[in-house]
């Protein structure tokens, strides 16, 4: 979340980023609430210094009559102290309600509009979409062809949104998995594997809302727990309430997760297949920099995405994204949008991954800072998430870029290795 004391000595920027974000939060509501919260602990403050005062004239009072009057009068005031110091918290915890829902600000040079559409194209790969001597087929019916998902399964087992990977699918999912964590070992991460579920208080740190009618969260019932929508939270969650040492940072995590996601209200073309479904996984970056190297470690995760699509041939773009696309944690975020020749009439780029700089948002809800040697005090890292790979986005883009018009798939030279053929609908 952001700082208290920043949003009142900035209401007016605050309130601006909240329109260009399309977020609805009463910042003017939150100063008048502050305000009261000040005065009622300085109301609470002095009721207990009077009553303290009170306390230590018992002992000197002659006359019982006399003690018994000061002792009544140290309850009472005990008792108004007691209401102020309730009124106080009361404020304060409407206070956050109102905090929770402000977003991170947005960098100077995020272009500013409501949607994607508004998001700016900053490069491409260095690889151009592919011009077909044929319509190409969508990834639904190239693994129809090779019995590669199997969604009638999945629908019976799971319900809408699930599926099963089969044969050259599951060799390319493990594949992907392991191309991915080489390349970020060799660039010094720490590998992980995380919990698929993490505490309520985890994802509402990381800026989720892990229950009511907005969620894309599945709460397990009579619990505390939550399926994670990605690793981000769970390696986000990993060092809350902790203060590192500033010698230890910068900590780069990989992180390997299933991802479950409801995705209410999601419709359209766009969710054909696997490209929007309940469950599927993901290799995830994430970052706890100190504050002067968040910048470039966007920047870095952003070119690690890049060399992960250029190595498989694929054609991409990045964009940076509009404060109306934001998440809230994120202060700016680039999306990788890989070219999808299946989808629509012509073809469209859909994003593959994305990654984010979250500054100190996330490390202010989770309490995790960092103590320069010699310093006095604390203070708050800055957090970066980064998709190296979501499996079912990049398996989209590997059927419908390398299909030939028989139908038949090349498998991408950096994966060739794993899969143990270059070939996917060719008899050997």
């Amino acid at each position: 979340m952001l700082d208290r004391k920043f949003i009142l000595e900035n209401v007016a920027q605050v309130k601006q980023n909240n329109a260009n974000r399309g977020v609805t939060a009463d910042v003017d509501r939150l100063v008048t609430l502050e305000q009261q919260r000040r005065a009622k602990r300085q109301e609470a403050d002095e009721l207990n210094r009077q009553a303290n005062e009170t306390s230590k004239r018992i002992g000197k009072a002659k006359d019982p009559a006399e003690k018994e009057a000061i002792k009544d009068e140290g309850r009472r005031l005990r008792e108004q102290k007691d209401a102020a110091e309730a009124e106080h918290d009361r404020l304060d915890a409407e206070i956050f309600d109102i905090l929770r829902l402000i977003p991170n600000l947005s960098h100077p040079d995020a272009p500013v509009g409501p949607g994607e559409e508004a998001n700016r194209e900053i490069r491409r790969g260095r690889h151009e979409p592919r011009k077909f001597g044929f319509k190409p087929r969508d990834h639904v019916e190239l693994a129809e062809m090779h019995d590669l998902i199997d969604f009638e399964a999945g629908a019976h087992v799971a319900g809408h949104g699930f599926y099963f990977l089969k044969n050259e699918a599951v060799l390319l999912e493990l594949a992907l998995q392991k191309y991915a964590v080489d390349l970020l070992l060799a660039e010094g991460f720490t590998p992980t594997i995380t919990p698929d579920l993490a505490r309520t208080d985890v994802l509402q740190g990381v800026g989720f809302i892990p229950r009511g009618p907005e969620t894309q969260i599945y709460s397990i019932e009579n619990s505390d727990l939550n399926l994670v929508a990605t690793a981000e939270i769970t390696l986000g969650g990993m060092h809350a309430g902790k203060v590192l040492d500033a010698e230890q940072l910068p900590l780069h995590y990989c992180g390997v997760s299933h991802c479950f996601r409801t995705e209410a209200g999601a419709a359209g073309r766009a969710s054909r297949g696997i490209y929007r479904v309940h469950q599927f996984t993901k290799v995830e970056m994430f970052a706890f920099t100190r504050p002067e190297h968040s910048d470039a470690t966007l920047e870095r995760f952003c070119d690690l995405q890049c060399r992960l699509f250029d190595g498989l041939e694929i054609p991409y773009r990045v964009v940076d994204t509009a404060t109306g696309d934001l998440g809230g944690s994120a202060y700016r975020k680039y999306d990788l949008e890989a070219w999808m020749p299946g989808r629509g009439d012509a073809g469209e780029w859909g994003e593959v991954t994305s990654t984010s700089n979250c500054t100190d948002y996330q490390a202010r809800r989770l309490g995790t800072r960092f103590k320069q040697k010699g310093e006095k005090g604390t203070q708050f890292v800055h957090t970066l998430n980064g998709t190296a790979v979501a499996i079912s986005r990049a398996l989209i883009a590997i059927l419908e870029n390398f299909q030939d018009e028989d139908g038949a798939i090349t498998i991408p030279g950096a994966l060739q290795g794993w899969v143990g053929k270059d070939r996917i609908g060719v008899k050997m």
